[in-house]
């Protein structure tokens, strides 16, 4: 099973965000697009071409977007708000939580140039926290898909869930391996693999990462459970609990803080229920700086290297 998992081709996420919203666009007429002067980055550029007037350019006023956005909902529209992953939850924090998380607005709010891969923008651009930050808010749904096809699965698949969701995706070209007809599931995850040594459990880009990681492993004789995390919240409670009752350790991998992500989410969930030993492999309690996409994971240690560490570690506390 691990050994059928091979890249497809490479692309960035954010234009399977692009494809999934013109699909989108073409079968649900209440789908509209705004932006905060980023159409190009987010890949709106076809949807505008088609659907012009379900367009909403907003300029740089990512608040008053978070806000048109909600108020369309009370029409029946379904908005998709698009900047990068900062501006969408740091810059506009009070605006989703008052506006569209206490409200229980339907509004998408999609996040691309997410985390370390941001890359030369820096720290200041490089939004580590995002995670930890949306899913504390009541009703909303955090999605972190991992590759071009499942971005475009999950775009297409969170219209139809109701009330407020935050999609998180990437700029760099990215290996894509995924099934392109794949059914998203919100709230189901994805087993890459079965094994009964050790689960490894990742979102976004380091999903790619654990499926090396994994496969080095296999190469040691270490049988990983791998699991891809693509949704955050609802987490699938049920999907850690059964793979880490086989395997009695987990790792955890995502491209975030330490604190407050899918690792703590995992946690929480263990803690309550079947407490195993746990090893993070996460950006460790400090802000990123301008580097490439790749130079960063590596200074960061969010690495197949490093993932390796974390599983072998994790099997000795057992």
């Amino acid at each position: 099973m691990l050994q059928d998992i091979q890249i497809l081709n490479e692309k960035d996420t954010r234009s399977g965000f692009g494809e999934g919203i013109l699909e989108l666009g073409r079968t649900n007429p209440n789908v509209v697009a705004l932006t905060a002067d980023l159409a190009g980055s987010l890949k709106l550029n076809d949807f505008i071409k088609e659907f012009p007037d379900r367009f909403i350019q907003c300029g740089i006023a990512e608040a008053n977007m978070i806000g048109v956005a909600a108020g369309l909902t009370i029409g029946g529209k379904i908005p998709f708000t698009t900047t990068f992953a900062n501006f969408s939850t740091s810059r506009v924090y009070d605006q989703v939580r008052q506006s569209v998380a206490y409200s229980g607005k339907n509004v998408k709010i999609c996040a691309s140039h997410a985390g370390l891969t941001l890359g030369e923008d820096g720290a200041t651009h490089q939004v580590l926290e995002d995670i930890g930050m949306m899913r504390m808010l009541p009703g909303m749904a955090v999605v972190v898909p991992c590759d071009f096809n499942q971005t475009k699965a999950a775009t297409i698949a969170i219209a139809e869930h109701q009330g407020p969701v935050y999609l998180r995706f990437g700029r760099p070209k990215w290996p894509n391996f995924t099934a392109p007809d794949q059914k998203f599931e919100l709230g189901k995850a994805q087993v890459l693999a079965e094994g009964s040594d050790v689960t490894i459990i990742a979102c976004g880009h380091l999903v790619w990462i654990a499926v090396e990681a994994a496969k080095i492993l296999a190469e040691k004789g270490i049988s990983v459970d791998l699991i891809n995390m693509h949704t955050i919240k609802p987490l699938d409670e049920a999907a850690i609990l059964k793979s880490v009752g086989k395997t009695g350790c987990v790792v955890t991998a995502e491209e975030h803080q330490v604190n407050g992500g899918l690792g703590d989410a995992v946690a929480n969930v263990l803690s309550r229920n079947n407490p195993v030993p746990h090893e993070y492999v996460a950006v460790m309690d400090t802000f990123g700086e301008s580097g490439t996409p790749n130079q960063l994971l590596e200074k960061y240690g969010l690495n197949k290297e490093n993932v390796v560490a974390a599983a072998e570690k994790a099997m000795a506390r057992k």
